[in-house]
């Protein structure tokens, strides 16, 4: 298996049941996987209002050019009166915002909201 194989970041999106677009990531948010990322995320902000849930559970690693994107759409959504969630339950992620200063920054929880615990399946 080749490197870039073993750095490979897929992502699934489905819509919440109030409206909420949920996102989850799998593999790794680094600086191979940030373009076409950031386009499919500027898509789901393009809009008045979006609601966008980000489920980070299942990431094994983040790097600054995926923290450049997560503060990209953070501030895409809020420009829009949005409303973004990060779903994760990492300690290791929130000592990484934590020492990037993000730590308040972002809405953080450690699980899905109950509207959108079907959305995922």
């Amino acid at each position: 298996m080749t490197d870039t194989q073993t750095r490979s970041l897929s992502h699934h999106t489905a819509q919440g049941a109030d409206g909420a677009t949920l996102v989850t990531l799998h593999g790794e948010i680094d600086l191979l996987a940030v373009a076409p990322l950031s386009a499919r995320l500027d898509a789901l902000t393009a809009g008045p209002r979006p609601d966008l849930v980000l489920d980070l559970r299942p990431v094994a690693f983040i790097d600054c050019a995926g923290l450049g994107v997560l503060c990209r759409t953070r501030n895409r959504v809020r420009h829009s009166d949005g409303r973004l969630r990060l779903i994760t339950d990492s300690a290791l992620f929130r000592w990484i915002l934590r020492a990037a200063g993000l730590e308040d920054v972002f809405e953080l929880h450690p699980r899905l909201p109950r509207s959108l615990n079907g959305a995922g399946d």
